[in-house]
């Protein structure tokens, strides 16, 4: 896959925020008459694109009827060996980001589902789920056991 886009009510709010999740801004551009940016990191690329006029964005993660796009995923089994601590620091990481001078970003971050193990098939998986500026959802995953039971 090329890149998961995002349409963001405030590009430079959404840039700021992802940022604090390791994302670099690679290229930025215009679409048509809106502001757009690739940013990689996490291992993916996303793409940012600011709508004018947004409308909210639906409940994906609360509406269990909705039927469409759901979240993005990121595997921190090479980044952390912890997931609860590692969503700690984001959480300060996110707060400190707020109070500072010219900071884009204003909310605190919005955690959906606090870090939790769940068996995928004969895996574990410490699964935790947060919010993006706009709501999205995100979701974080570390691999607990395989199938063959090796710790990771």
């Amino acid at each position: 896959m090329h890149h998961a886009s995002i349409r963001t009510a405030d590009i430079h709010q959404a840039i700021a925020f992802y940022e604090q999740l390791d994302f670099t801004v690679r290229e930025r551009f215009t679409t048509g008459y809106t502001l757009g940016c690739w940013m990689t990191g996490l291992g993916g690329r996303i793409e940012l694109i600011q709508i004018p006029e947004p409308k909210p964005a639906a409940d994906a993660f609360g509406d269990e009827h909705y039927v469409g796009y759901y979240h993005l995923s990121f595997d921190l089994s090479e980044v952390t060996a912890d997931l609860p601590s590692w969503l700690d620091n984001l959480q300060q990481k996110i707060a400190q980001a707020i109070i500072e001078p010219d900071s884009k970003l204003n909310t605190p971050l919005k955690i959906l589902l606090e870090p939790q193990q769940q068996m995928i098939g004969d895996s574990v998986y410490e699964v935790a789920f947060i919010a993006d500026t706009d709501g999205l959802p995100l979701e974080f995953i570390r691999v607990l056991k395989t199938n063959l039971n090796e710790d990771r």
